[in-house]
């Protein structure tokens, strides 16, 4: 795969050029509108900065939440632009709209090292539009933004398995470039499927075992040890016959599961024991019982101590791992222990010498709302869904597009 960087266009020169540059800055948003783990929006600036250093007139594009193809004022970037503007130490321009009236008059004013950033381009309903002609119509709007002579960098790699507008469409009608997040991430996960060392371990949580499916039958074959934590292995103890009480479960799923436990007996490891709730509650009565032993009534908000132990002990010998989604309800303090376990053998893994990925998403909100350090893992990704596609062989169509 033959994809210009940055550093290709930076080789051109782009002082008084207008750069589209499409960054992920979907970062979660209390109830207050304030900004609660801002990863993706530090993870943007260098390659902003990098254009705004060499004189380019950059045009951010991004999107925050699901809006409905309309202006939401709770889904705005005006508090992702402060943040922006506070990091890049300058002032961060915020337009009004997508591609109107003042996203245009704020663009033909920008001079050399200025940054724009245009309102959520999901305001556009064009934007996410399976329709090919309507996503080309907001693409060349966007494009007019930065005039005939201007760049597109792709740097939102949370949104490259995504065919849209501002990811897919506009690199078809301006010179391409992967930004530094993006080349870098493309780097990691070919890594990890092409040229992983041995022992390879794999982590897998969150709620959900149909969210998860392909990438287990992807990697399974390839690993040496799979682990599997969080809501989706309760749908696996009830495919060993167990009962898992009011746990989450998804029983169209247990079948499937039965035949992967057959078939990768000797790779897949679900906890041992559990901690269980009363309730779905941070102050919920708890407790940790055996795997095979989870009362009626009660469901399973984490992995116990002594899963947690064990795990560790598959990990810590690891030379790769690779981590994408938490062991229990992390957000609440009592239901924490085991993704801050699983995760400090992954650190102690690093610390030895392995290649250690977090896959974005929960996983990475989970390493910094538990103050685990981030230089403890090789690489922490800023796109959930997109590092699972790569792994599970998918095309990701943002990344596609920018090759030549």
């Amino acid at each position: 795969m033959t994809v210009k960087t940055l550093q290709d266009l930076l080789g051109d020169g782009v002082e008084g050029r207008g750069v589209l540059v499409r960054s992920d800055l979907n970062v979660p948003l209390d109830d207050n509108g304030e900004i609660t783990d801002p990863g993706r929006i530090i993870a943007s600036v260098p390659t902003i900065n990098a254009l705004v250093e060499a004189g380019a007139k950059v045009v951010v594009t991004a999107h925050l939440g699901r809006p409905k193809g309309e202006p939401d004022p709770k889904f705005s970037l005006a508090p992702v632009a402060a943040k922006l503007a506070e990091l890049l130490g300058r002032n961060v321009q915020l337009a009004g709209d997508v591609v109107g009236y003042d996203a245009l008059s704020r663009s033909e004013g920008l001079t050399d090292g200025d940054v724009l950033l245009l309102e959520n381009v999901r305001f556009d309903a064009r934007e996410t539009s399976k329709d090919d002609a309507e996503r080309g119509k907001l693409a060349a709007a966007l494009v007019e933004l930065v005039g005939e002579d201007g760049a597109f960098v792709s740097d939102g790699f949370g949104v490259v398995h995504r065919k849209q507008a501002s990811v897919y469409d506009v690199a078809k009608l301006l010179p391409h470039y992967a930004g530094t997040l993006v080349a870098a991430e493309v780097d990691v996960l070919a890594k990890l499927t092409e040229t992983s060392e041995r022992p390879y371990a794999v982590v897998l949580g969150g709620s959900k075992v149909s969210d998860k499916l392909a990438v287990i039958e992807a990697l399974a074959p390839k690993v040496d040890t799979l682990v599997i934590g969080g809501g989706m292995c309760f749908t696996f103890l009830a495919a060993q016959g167990l009962s898992v009480g009011a746990s989450l479960l998804q029983d169209e799923m247990i079948e499937t599961c039965k035949g992967l436990l057959e078939r990768y007996a000797d790779v897949i490891h679900l906890p041992y024991d559990i901690v269980v709730a009363d309730k779905f509650a941070a102050d919920a009565e708890s407790k940790v019982v055996p795997a095979n032993e989870i009362p009626e009534g009660w469901l399973g908000l984490d992995i116990g101590p002594e899963s947690v132990d064990r795990f560790t002990a598959l990990l810590t010998e690891a030379k790769t791992v690779f981590w994408n989604g938490p062991m229990g309800v992390f957000e609440f303090e009592k239901f924490a222990a085991g993704t801050r376990g699983v995760a400090e053998a992954i650190v102690t893994a690093t610390g030895k010498g392995a290649f250690t990925v977090v896959g974005g998403g929960d996983s990475a909100a989970a390493v910094r709302a538990l103050g685990l350090p981030e230089d403890g893992f090789s690489h922490i990704s800023t796109g959930g869904g997109a590092s699972l596609e790569y792994l599970e062989g998918k095309e990701l169509p943002g990344i596609a597009v920018l090759e030549d």
